[in-house]
């Protein structure tokens, strides 16, 4: 039966009259409800004014609305294919392989791409591509995406076009041709034989010109010293697999010495394979990531490293070349080079000091070694630039003799330290243009700045190694008006035709048997290559000038890049501002590093505020005439007498103002030497860091890294429960292993899929390159230094790094092990304070941490709505739609990986890092959904990926490969350190790794039965 009764919403209702009503019976919503402008604009939000009767209003009609808009997620509306393209399915990845190199970083990769937007870099793993992404380089694809980036070419500061900048660079050739005026082009190392054959093709039609190479952060010394002795200004390739001793004089060969790309072959020697790994000592200033993973790490100055040299030269050599290495650490430096010597062929030094000398020096032991490590066949293409070159350019450019300087590739505007004498000159020629990604320093002040694709726009070859030969490809069209410099170049040497189609023509000489579209296909191109005969040099005249070095009186000021800005190229990345530094752990900052010792003789501090934040104070330093301030992190490993200050921070030019940060330490990198002589004092004020991890030691905790000797590994190996003790419980009043004991029903996981990640701590050097990648696939926000200061950093994969309280973890484990009740000398309450506190030189641990992936989790059994939920494959699921922020799941994890969506990171002024504009969110991976302010994420062991992979085999009508499962942190790795795949898949390597008997996992005395497993740290001691 029907009812006739009337309701009514509101008493608004029984006022016939109201123009309220009549108009909610055509709309029900007046206007649309701001929910996102207050609560994401602070300042709309405090300025805002609501009168008694619009209140009412508003509760009346609109409190509904609002809270059904607050449990939905953004709605996107998209506009389908009218004719779909052939060659793109939606849903559908491509990939592309190309090469990336800008001078400082190089890689051969695999570019994915979802309809027609680069959104993900991968290692291209084909046979002979052999130069993995760093973290910088997974980032690149974000910095494609830079609304910053110079959209048009400009012409005196005004927006031109490129028939206009084609005809100014000709008519000044001309004019500089007919004046008798000298041409230069200046341009970072190129490694394109292309671009070098277009280049001589245009010093041959203006002979006037000359080509000058400048790297911002010079290997001069080093390529002088090859030339000299092999004729050929290039690097030796090191194959650090073949070494079974290696020592490191100064250089950190797993960060950006010599553009990297060595940490693969290290980590394949670190792994003990049969009882045997390498053993790898380290001498050095500050701490470094090759330092960290050394067995043995000696801090030292920069004159007492070239002693060190000299003496190792001596040793190995036979030669009597007069030393004054400090007597403290000469006992190190004889064993290093007595072990060294004993290795023969399987030796290797290497060494990062920035003097011609020193550089002969390794060259002459290294050829004594006969070592196999060092490659003189497929020297190294990715460094050439000359020191004593750019020099003369800046002294040629103020004294008016340069009439047209055209650069590629280079920002000397910032990265010299004597610029302003470059921009004098640079005012003095006729015409100066900059082919330029950003209107930065440089190309602000130029005549013409010219807007350059971004490599993933472009197209180019590469030759990273002699015999190599790698294609760069666009995997996007040109997002702006941008032309390359090739293009350029053939438009002034009167070739007709793109760039496209004089690669095309030219790989004749390059490739032998392969055509074009294979090469396109593969990316690369592996010919035969012959070792250079060695040459020699007066190594003995070169030894005596190195052992005249004196140490300063002053302290030593040590420059170096770190593993997120490198040269400070992409410094308006948001990812790699928010990266934390692998041994610092902090982001959005450079800062002065300090040992324990000088900090406290100089009255510096560090500490840990009520709010959990990192302070630390200012200092300021002062190097010739220059004086820089910046704020001071007390470091442990730092030699006595040393700063470390990180180059490629303080730019300001055509970067988003939450990226301008930092000092400009190019300032002081005075004739390309990175070690200067300094002064320190102590200046006003206090530094707010954002730092993720306050805690520096593991305190004894030798159940969270595990951790032996190579010694008791060999001779226990077959008794684990000595090195790999498995944590024992209490049940019915006996001890029992703690994995048998359990409180849960187990599930039969044998059927179907069941994944599991293995991580070995040995392998592991903490790059970070995992971190990016995760970054990019799964749609990580950032959310600038003020929110990581908060703790609230998203990370979903972490990199712990742990220093050992005493010399060693295992005198910490013994410390601990000795206290004898609550005070006293060996009372626990003081001992483990004691214990939070790092040695002066300690050893160094990387343990990459994200969600565990329990089979008994903890998070789950805690969640009121079932928002979190395990798989039978193993992997532990997020209902982001269900989820209602109660945090009961991150207070209930033991390994502290859950982060909270304390805002919207898009589409939110507050946090303006690519995500607030279209073209940065064309970054995102649509196959993972961009989350929403209040709920709790984690890592998901990329459940998109696998489900994917499932998918592929079950169409293609076969089964899934051997090892072809990969999360995004595993297929980044270049170490080999985390292995992904399915356990129940007996052929899978995860299979063999999670039975190791290394194998462990975090905290197996809880019981939450992880599918994370890491295995033990072997030290080579």
């Amino acid at each position: 039966m029907s009812s006739n009764k009337k309701y009514w919403k509101s008493v608004e209702e029984l006022n016939e009259n109201s123009s309220i009503v009549e108009t909610l019976r055509n709309n029900e919503f007046v206007e649309e409800i701001p929910t996102n402008e207050f609560l994401g604009d602070a300042a709309s939000l405090s300025s805002s004014s609501t009168t008694r009767r619009d209140f009412l209003k508003y509760v009346g009609f609109s409190t509904a609305a609002a809270t059904l808009a607050a449990c939905e997620g953004p709605v996107h509306k998209s506009i389908p294919y009218v004719v779909q393209p052939e060659q793109i399915i939606p849903g559908i990845a491509d990939y592309y392989a190309t090469t990336m190199f800008d001078g400082f970083d190089f890689a051969n990769l695999l570019v994915k791409t979802r309809e027609g937007r680069p959104i993900k870099i991968e290692n291209n793993t084909i046979a002979g591509a052999k130069f993995t992404a760093n973290a910088r380089v997974h980032a690149s694809v974000l910095s494609l995406y830079d609304n910053m980036r110079l959209k048009n070419p400009t012409i005196d500061a005004k927006s031109s076009n490129w028939s206009e900048v084609d005809a100014r660079i000709k008519a000044s050739l001309i004019d500089a041709k007919a004046k008798n005026g000298q041409i230069v082009l200046l341009t970072n190392t190129l490694a394109s034989p292309s671009t070098e054959k277009l280049i001589a093709d245009f010093i041959a039609k203006n002979p006037n010109t000359q080509h000058i190479i400048y790297d911002a952060v010079s290997e001069s010394a080093a390529l002088d010293a090859f030339e000299s002795v092999y004729g050929e200004r290039a690097l030796a390739d090191l194959d650090f697999s073949k070494a079974n001793t290696i020592v490191s004089v100064g250089a950190d060969f797993l960060g950006d010495w010599q553009g990297g790309g060595f940490d693969s072959g290290y980590a394949k020697g670190r792994i003990p394979q049969n009882g045997m790994m390498s053993k790898h000592f380290q001498f050095e200033s500050n701490m470094t990531l090759s330092g960290a993973s050394a067995d043995k790490r000696i801090a030292m100055s920069e004159a007492n490293q070239k002693q060190a040299l000299v003496k190792i030269y001596n040793i190995i050599t036979g030669s009597s070349v007069p030393n004054f290495l400090d007597k403290d650490f000469d006992e190190a430096v004889m064993k290093a080079a007595k072990q060294l010597n004993d290795a023969g062929s399987k030796g290797l030094l290497v060494s990062g000091i920035q003097d011609k000398n020193a550089q002969l020096l390794v060259i002459a032991i290294n050829q004594v070694l006969k070592s196999e490590t060092f490659l003189t066949a497929g020297t190294r293409q990715i460094r050439k630039g000359s020191n004593e070159k750019i020099t003369q350019l800046i002294a040629d450019m103020n004294s008016k003799k340069i009439h047209t300087i055209i650069m590629s590739g280079v920002n000397p505007a910032y990265t010299l330290a004597n610029s302003a004498a470059f921009i004098s000159g640079l005012k003095n020629t006729k015409l100066s243009v900059a082919f330029s990604l950003k209107e930065d320093e440089t190309a602000s002040l130029t005549t013409i700045a010219a807007a350059v694709p971004h490599y993933l726009e472009s197209w180019n070859d590469h030759s990273l190694t002699k015999g190599t030969y790698s294609l760069t490809q666009p995997t996007i069209r040109p997002l702006f008006n941008t032309k390359q410099f090739q293009d350029v170049l053939l438009s002034l040497n009167g070739i007709s035709g793109s760039y496209y189609d004089y690669l095309k023509s030219n790989i004749g000489g390059s490739v032998s048997g392969l055509t074009w579209n294979q090469l396109v296909h593969d990316g690369i191109y592996v010919g035969a290559t012959s070792s250079i005969s060695g040459g020699t040099a007066d190594y003995s005249a070169a030894a005596n000038a190195l052992a005249k070095s004196n140490p300063s009186s002053s302290y030593e000021l040590v420059l170096y890049t770190t593993t997120g800005l490198g040269d400070g190229q992409q410094a308006n990345n948001p990812w790699l501002q928010e990266f934390p530094d692998p041994i610092t752990r902090v982001s959005w900052d450079n800062y002065l590093t300090v040992s324990k010792f000088d900090a406290e003789k100089l009255k510096l501090e560090n500490e840990i505020v009520a709010n959990g934040g990192l302070n630390g104070s200012y200092a300021t330093v002062t190097v010739g005439n220059t004086k820089i301030t910046a704020p001071v992190i007390i470091q442990p490993g730092q030699a006595k007498g040393t700063i470390g200050l990180a180059l490629g921070y303080g730019k300001k030019a055509s970067l988003k103002e939450e990226m301008q940060v930092g000092v400009n330490a190019y300032l002081v990198y005075n004739n390309f030497k990175n070690v200067q002589s300094a002064q320190i004092v102590k200046a006003d004020g206090e530094h707010e860091f954002a730092s993720v991890q306050s805690q520096k030691t593991l305190m004894g905790r030798g159940d969270i890294v595990k951790e032996t000797t190579l010694e008791v590994f060999k001779a226990k190996y077959n008794e684990p429960q000595i090195w790999n003790p498995v944590p024992m419980v209490s049940l019915d009043h006996k001890e029992v292993p703690a994995t048998s004991v359990d409180l849960w029903e187990s599930f039969d996981r044998s059927v179907g899929h069941h994944f599991n990640l293995s991580i070995d701590l040995n392998a592991c050097t903490g790059c970070g390159a995992c971190v990016i990648a995760c970054h990019a696939e799964n749609n990580v926000p950032v959310v600038g230094k003020s929110e990581v200061r908060r703790s609230r950093d998203m990370h979903w994969l972490r990199i712990d790094r742990y220093y050992s309280s005493e010399d060693t973890f295992a005198g910490d484990n013994k410390k601990k092990d000795d206290f004898d009740g609550l005070t006293g000398e060996k009372g626990s309450l003081s001992g483990f304070g004691q214990m939070e506190n790092p040695a002066d030189n300690p050893q160094v641990v990387f343990q990459p941490v994200m969600c565990q992936h329990c089979n008994h989790a903890p998070c789950e059994t805690v969640c009121p709505v079932a928002a979190t939920s395990h798989s039978r494959q193993g992997q532990n699921h997020m209902a982001y739609n269900r989820c209602v922020g109660t945090r009961y799941c991150a207070n209930n994890c033991p390994y502290k990986v859950r982060r909270f969506n304390w805002f919207l990171y898009a589409k939110n002024d507050e946090f303006n890092y690519h995500m607030n504009d279209d073209l940065g969110r064309m970054v995102v991976n649509p196959d993972v959904n961009v989350r929403s302010r209040g709920v709790m994420e984690k890592c998901s062991m990329c459940i998109q990926k696998t489900q994917l992979t499932i998918l592929t085999a079950k169409r293609e009508g076969r089964e899934v490969g051997v090892d072809e499962f990969q999360t995004a942190c595993s297929s980044a790795c270049s170490t080999g350190a985390m292995m992904f795949g399915d356990v129940n898949n007996k052929e899978n390597t995860i299979a063999l790794l999670a039975e190791d008997k290394r194998a462990y996992h975090l905290l197996e005395s809880v019981g939450t039965k992880p599918n994370v497993v890491y295995q033990v740290k072997v030290r080579n001691i």
